[in-house]
């Protein structure tokens, strides 16, 4: 079994055993079940990397929601101002991601930021075209995009 599952059962368990089931509990089953897997990987061949994918999942999702509520401010700002600020354009963004699943993930990961979508790969995989709502620095706008992309592949390798 992978750690995510024996994770799971091990919250599971403390829900049952104190007979309080209710979502706090279970995160606070979750936590000490993540504390105990950690304290016996050594122990586990199948628990190999587990803990510190979760570190990377949390930063990854914070980071994220980060993004999320920057993009959403700067967007509804621009649509309640009369002066549209918006310089749209699309760029070309090499791809360091190169499985079917790592692409689709970046790409769906910058679609779903407000003021970007992702438009098309390139026939050899390496290049995401993207259309950007605000294009007033390209290279600050690829830095972002290319973190983004860092962080994403940072959960699958």
């Amino acid at each position: 079994m992978t750690g995510a599952i024996w994770n799971l059962l091990l919250g599971l368990a403390w829900v049952l055993l104190s007979g309080d089931f209710t979502g706090l509990n279970l995160l606070i089953g979750l936590i000490f079940g993540y504390i105990t897997l950690v304290l016996i990987e050594p122990q586990l061949d199948s628990l190999k990397g587990y803990p510190a994918r979760v570190p990377r999942l949390v930063g990854f999702i914070g980071f994220f929601l980060k993004e999320l509520i920057q993009a959403n401010l700067r967007v509804a700002f621009d649509i309640l101002t009369p002066p549209w600020h918006m310089k749209p354009g699309v760029i070309a963004l090499p791809l360091s991601a190169r499985t079917e699943m790592e692409i689709t993930m970046v790409a769906n990961l910058i679609s779903l930021t407000p003021g970007t979508l992702s438009l098309d790969v390139s026939d050899d995989r390496k290049v995401l075209y993207i259309h950007a709502m605000f294009l007033d620095d390209e290279e600050e706008l690829r830095r972002n995009l290319k973190e983004m992309e860092h962080r994403a592949l940072e959960l699958f390798r």
